[in-house]
Parts: C-alpha cells; structure tokens; sequence
C-alpha cells in the first residue's frame, strides 16, 4: 500500500473512532433506528443541540436514504420544467483540475486513441460536488440516526451513500443574491448571512422559497477571491452563512442547498457543521462550491430568481459524494 493510500486510510480511521466515543457518548441509535420524535419545548434546545429542531429523522421511514430528496416528486420536476421559457443555460460548476491526470497514448495502427486518469479528493472548498447524506454527522448520529461506527468502513459508507440521489436533482431553482441585497461585491467576514436576511432577500425578489426546491445562496465568492486571494478551508476563518440559516432551510423544506461560500468560520458557539448539519439533520443534499457569479447575473437579465435546476451526481457505490456540474435552465 501506498504512503498516500496509507495516511487517507488512517485519517478515516481516526475520524471514524473519534465518531464511535462520540456516539457512544451522545447515546446514538443502532441501525435502522431513529431518534425518538421531538416534540413541543423538547424540540428546541440549547444552541450546542440545536440540530435536533424539527429533525426529520424517521419522516421518510427509518431506513430512507434520500432525505428531503423525497420532496422532489414528479409533480414538483414538472413544474420545474414549466419555467423554461428561453432555453438559456448556466453552469454552476468550477473549473476541474484534479490533483493526479495521467494520459496515456493508445496506438491503433492506423490511429490513435488516448484516455486519461483521474486521482482526486473533492470534498473541500475548490470542487464543485454533491455531499451524499453520510458525509458528516454530531454526536447523535448520522442521518435517520444511523451509527457511523457500523455505517461506514474505509471501503466507504454502507447507508445513505451518493447513489441514493442516482436518479438525478432535478427540481425548481430559486438562487438569492446577498451581494446584490446589500449593493457589495461579496459577504465579509465580520457579517455573515443570517436567516432575517435570507427572508428579505426572497422578499425583494418577490420569490418564495417552497417545499422541494434546490435553494442557491450567492454570497459573491470570486469577488472574496479576487479581493483576497483565497477562500479558507474548514479550519480557516472565512466568510459564508450563519448557524441561523439551518433554521430557514428546514422551516421551508428545502431539499437541496446550493453555495458558494459555506459555513461561516468561526461559529460563535462552536458548532462544528454550522450549516452542514442541514445534511445529517434535515437530510438536505448539499452542492458545495457552486459557480453561482454566472447565475446571478443570469437572473439579474433574466429578470427572475427561478428556474430549472439540474445536478446528476455520479452513481459511485459506497461514495460519500460525486463532483458535478449542475446547470440552471431558463
């Protein structure tokens, strides 16, 4: 085995043996369980529990695996269609460059053919890539409560892996524009996106947000890169959305959360997934990194906030997620 292979290897073993004391910890629930039902004053807790508000734990049954996905139904994927009226199309993914492309040269007599390698780790801030549901969890658990510890080996995720979003998110796009909101170039890191501010925004661009969309929050990332040169990492302080957005995006039933910059770094309360708990918690799948620069200004000209939207992640067994290049139908 290689010193690559080997130290990603041991890397996902101590993250999965820090998950197991957590979860032992934290009391999660075996397989095919789910927590109990929170109702009433036990629904809201104190901020370090405040996931557990309206978990949809158990909504679809207890062994679902697509989450808010299920929201999408033919019904909703129709009328997405129903909003393309001029055929424009936008891409919402980042140019690719993976870490490791390697070509080789196939001589056929009287032809060629060449075909490529591809080596790469896209989970982080450069690739634009859908999160399967397994992808990160609390101390309480994956999503529908599943025990990580058995869930997920070093093969890759037993439940709730990319596959379950195989048959594509294609649903209403609704895409609101921070920057445009508040006549910047791009979000600071002094004054991340909150939830008040995501209702005005909707408000402003007469849109509503509903059950089953794919919902994009443009906070003006290439602006912040062009300004500063880089966009920081899970352990970096940056700028992106409030702890106060997971709460917009379950009251709304969102089904799919699209962003350029994410969780806002540091958390005042120490959050761990500030906004990635929408992922675990609400079963929301998550299209990190999306160009959304070209959106907004599609939307700007379009002179509406709403469209088709479309992301096919690969069907990658046991994958925690899949690179994509979502697109935005008008």
């Amino acid at each position: 085995m290689d010193s690559t292979r080997r130290s990603f290897l041991l890397g996902a073993a101590a993250l999965s043996a820090t998950a197991v004391g957590r979860a032992a910890a934290g009391a999660a629930n075996a397989p095919g369980q789910t927590a109990s039902a929170q109702t009433g004053a036990a629904a809201v807790r104190p901020a370090e529990n405040m996931f557990e508000y309206r978990r949809n734990w158990g909504r679809w049954g207890a062994d679902d695996q697509m989450g808010a996905v299920n929201l999408i139904t033919p019904a909703k994927r129709a009328a997405a269609a129903a909003l393309v009226k001029s055929g424009r199309t936008v891409s919402l993914s980042r140019p690719f460059q993976p870490d490791q492309h390697f070509i080789r040269i196939n001589d056929r007599g009287t032809g060629r053919s060449v075909v490529d390698y591809y080596g790469f780790l896209y989970h982080g801030v450069a690739v634009t890539h859908v999160d399967a549901l397994c992808h990160v969890w609390d101390q309480n658990g994956m999503w529908n409560g599943r025990d990580p510890a058995r869930e997920i080996d070093t093969n890759g995720a037993r439940f709730a892996d990319i596959t379950a979003f195989g048959g594509g998110l294609i649903t209403r796009g609704v895409l609101l524009d921070v920057p445009r909101h508040r006549r910047t170039s791009h979000v600071t890191l002094d004054r991340p996106v909150d939830a008040a501010e995501l209702e005005a925004i909707a408000r402003a661009e007469r849109v509503a947000v509903e059950p089953g969309d794919a919902l994009l929050i443009y906070s003006g990332r290439e602006s912040f890169v062009r300004e500063s040169g880089a966009y920081g990492s899970v352990a970096d302080a940056r700028p992106g959305l409030h702890v106060s957005c997971a709460r917009f995006i379950r009251d709304r039933d969102v089904s799919v959360l699209g962003w350029d910059m994410l969780d806002a770094r540091p958390d005042a309360a120490g959050h761990p997934w500030p906004v990635h708990g929408v992922l675990y918690s609400y079963g929301v799948a998550l299209l990190d990194n999306a160009l959304l620069e070209p959106l907004a200004q599609a939307c700007a000209e379009e002179q509406r906030y709403e469209f088709m939207f479309m992301a096919l992640p690969l069907k990658v067994v046991r994958g925690t997620g899949s690179p994509v290049n979502p697109i935005a139908l008008f």
